[in-house]
């Protein structure tokens, strides 16, 4: 059971993938955004291993207008070794890639156009997973598309046109059910018709339910489109956002209903991978990992490191309950150590406890910074403790820790939102 995430990685330094409008997309500015891309895509990797993260789901911006006829580069030439070298890399280390082209790639739309752009963004997709070498196992998952007043007719039409594709898109496209139209049911009776594996999404189908079976009953009919070249069955999970719309992605992971949720497939032995789809990225999915296979504390104090000073900004007293709970050096407190991060960012930041959390960071730069930083971060915090904003402050300190290559704070997530 492989766990990953969707796109993008967030607070890890390296990561942010750069992307262009069509009118401005010569030649020189996209081969200059393919090559940051990919040392992106490279860092993504890297991070992924040493995380213990199986999946990864690439973005389908990696190249800019990857599908536009703005981009007439040959990408895929110019960039073959990197590509190769990406390729091997996630083989190496055993991580299985995918891509999810977006709500308007849609091969059962009435138009014709819309069919044809739909076609060509697939093929853009498959020509970016061949040249990394991979093979069926990292996969292209796509929605049906639209009912357009009459349902099954709209299925007939998704048929007609998969069936058209090209072999190497058939060979790694995979079908999932939707939130709104496509339940599991008729899903899974499209994929068996025409011989393409399905992933069952299990909050898509709690908005657009069919019947009353479980999630794990779902999951055992739709592992029977899967064959052996498509490797490990793959299932999406994702929670509610309690405040949004019905089938809205939850900012964060809730590990105790998570672990439930693997608990179930592993009782019905079922052995999936999953791709969980949520707001935070990698963060769940190594919480995630730490819960199925964490057993040493030392993975806690890892994290611990990453959140402290984030977890310090929205609540020092969770800060304080999770640095006592980290002392006994035998235990493994997984689920209460997530639990009391994800109530500590749950809670809005105080203008208090902003100010002592940019102390506590600041008081790595307090014997080395000159007078005119010590002012103006002095002039900053002034303005914080007065309600005002701390992503200036915030963005100074992470200039200063990466001017003198401070470890410690370039893997801090107090960073994330200005790295």
């Amino acid at each position: 059971m492989e766990i990953g995430y969707a796109c993008l990685t967030v607070g890890v330094p390296g990561t942010k993938l750069r992307s262009c409008r069509a009118g401005n997309a010569d030649a020189k500015r996209l081969r200059g955004i393919i090559a940051s891309n990919l040392k992106a895509l490279d860092r993504m990797l890297d991070y992924n291993i040493e995380q213990g993260i199986g999946l990864l789901r690439i973005s389908s911006d990696i190249i800019p207008l990857g599908s536009h006829p703005a981009n007439r580069l040959n990408w895929d030439e110019l960039f073959a070794p990197e590509l190769q070298q990406l390729g091997e890399k996630a083989r190496q280390h055993g991580i299985r890639l995918s891509m999810h082209p977006g709500q308007y790639t849609v091969l059962n739309s009435l138009h014709e156009e819309v069919v044809g752009r739909a076609k060509n963004d697939l093929r853009y997709h498959a020509r970016f997973l061949d040249a990394l070498g991979t093979d069926a196992r990292n996969k292209i998952v796509l929605h049906i598309g639209g009912a357009y007043g009459d349902k099954e007719a709209s299925a007939e039409r998704f048929g007609k046109h998969y069936e058209s594709l090209e072999q190497t898109i058939k060979e790694r496209l995979i079908i999932e059910n939707d939130d709104r139209i496509f339940n599991i049911r008729e899903v899974l009776d499209i994929g068996l018709e025409h011989g393409i594996p399905v992933v069952y999404d299990n909050l898509h189908n709690q908005v657009n339910p069919c019947n009353g079976k479980k999630d794990s009953d779902w999951i055992r009919a739709a592992s029977a489109t899967w064959t052996a070249k498509d490797g490990s069955q793959l299932i999406h999970y994702a929670q509610q956002d309690p405040g949004k719309r019905a089938g809205a992605h939850a900012e964060r992971i809730d590990l105790e209903a998570f672990l439930d949720f693997a608990a179930e497939l592993r009782e019905a032995a079922l052995e999936t991978d999953i791709m969980l789809e949520v707001k935070d990225k990698n963060l769940s999915a190594v919480k995630c990992v730490n819960g199925l296979k964490g057993k040493n504390i030392r993975l806690l104090e890892e994290e611990w490191a990453r959140y402290k000073y984030l977890v310090l900004e929205h609540s020092p007293a969770a800060y304080g309950k999770i640095r006592e709970l980290l002392k006994d050096k035998n235990a493994y407190p997984v689920r209460r150590f997530y639990r009391l991060i994800d109530e500590a960012l749950s809670q809005k930041i105080s203008p208090g406890h902003a100010v002592n959390a940019a102390e506590h960071v600041w008081g790595y730069f307090k014997n080395t910074a000159d007078e005119k930083t010590k002012e103006k971060a002095g002039k900053e915090n002034r303005k914080i403790a007065k309600g005002g904003s701390a992503r200036r402050l915030t963005g100074m300190l992470w200039k200063m820790a990466r001017a003198e290559d401070a470890a410690y704070l370039l893997q801090s997530l107090y960073f994330k939102d200005v790295m």
